[in-house]
């Protein structure tokens, strides 16, 4: 029974992961950009949604939209300001603004919330679900189907719709999918605002589990969402959510059987693992490079 129960609290750990990734790979896999301030995104949508429900005293379903519209808002708004003026820089200098754009909101949110930790309260409140003799957590249960709802929905969104298509179009080759028609910067836009409206959501999902939000509380799940999307194959939408899922399985079971100090080193050796007998990841694909 003990062993469900974490396995369970895994898949709850791992869907926040998976939902994180999902921006990680979207950005990646159209940009060719590693966005190291999609972390603090998920902080950005967890202190608006505190705003939203302790101070102006929004019901949960007003608060959550609230929370996904400032931090799409903030994703549009950091890739026009920071990232656009980039296209044609360096890897290295795109890498090095992003940690830079991430320090900058963790200072932000220092300065205007302080070093304390804030208790918020949870925007999903599910009691404990009863099988037989076996209970299992509600939130847990309703984190890991919202999940599966929105990475179906996301996967049907890129392959069914022109805006999807496109992605998909910006992705293979931003310079031919210009010559076709395809307006390369509203379909970047269209993407970090989708990945910074499901850090979003992660961060409504993160405070249903922990209960708390502080500046550096995007950090460690933006690391290792990253380290989710890379194990699953970055670029790949179903990688992102596998990568997530198996990292938050990996983690709840080795800190209830092996030791709670050596779990995220579990974690980060079981990716050089990974990545030693299959460096794309689980599901990326070999890309071959033109000379």
């Amino acid at each position: 029974m003990e062993f469900l129960a974490q396995l369970v609290n895994g898949l709850s750990l791992g869907s926040i992961y998976a939902l994180i990734a999902l921006g990680y790979t979207m950005v990646y896999g159209i940009c060719k950009m590693l966005n190291f301030a999609h972390g603090d995104v998920i902080m950005v949508g967890a202190y608006t949604l505190s705003i939203a429900m302790s101070t102006l005293h929004f019901p949960p379903y007003l608060a959550i939209p609230v929370s996904m519209l400032v931090c799409a808002v903030l994703g549009v708004t950091i890739e026009r300001i920071a990232y656009k003026p980039l296209r044609q820089a360096s890897p290295l200098a795109v890498l090095i603004t992003a940690i830079g754009v991430s320090y900058f909101l963790q200072s932000l949110a220092l300065l205007i919330f302080g070093s304390t930790q804030r208790k918020v309260e949870s925007a999903i409140n599910v009691g404990l679900i009863h099988i037989g003799d076996f209970a299992i957590s509600g939130n847990a249960v309703v984190t890991l189907l919202l999940t599966i709802v929105l990475m179906v929905g996301l996967t049907w969104f890129i392959n069914h719709t022109m805006t999807g298509k496109a992605m998909l179009a910006v992705s293979e080759d931003k310079g031919a999918a210009q010559l076709m028609g395809v307006n390369v910067n509203k379909t970047i836009a269209v993407t970090f605002l989708s990945g910074s409206a499901l850090a979003a959501v992660a961060g409504v999902l993160y405070i249903a589990s922990y209960g708390y939000v502080g500046p550096y509380t995007g950090s460690m799940p933006g690391i290792k969402a990253f380290v989710a999307a890379v194990l699953g194959g970055i670029g790949s939408v179903p990688g992102a959510m596998l990568g997530g899922i198996l990292l938050g399985i990996i983690e709840s079971l080795s800190k209830a059987y092996i030791s709670t100090q050596l779990a995220d080193a579990i974690v980060f050796g079981v990716l050089i693992v990974v990545l030693l007998v299959k460096p794309t990841g689980l599901l990326g694909k070999k890309v071959t490079e033109k000379v």
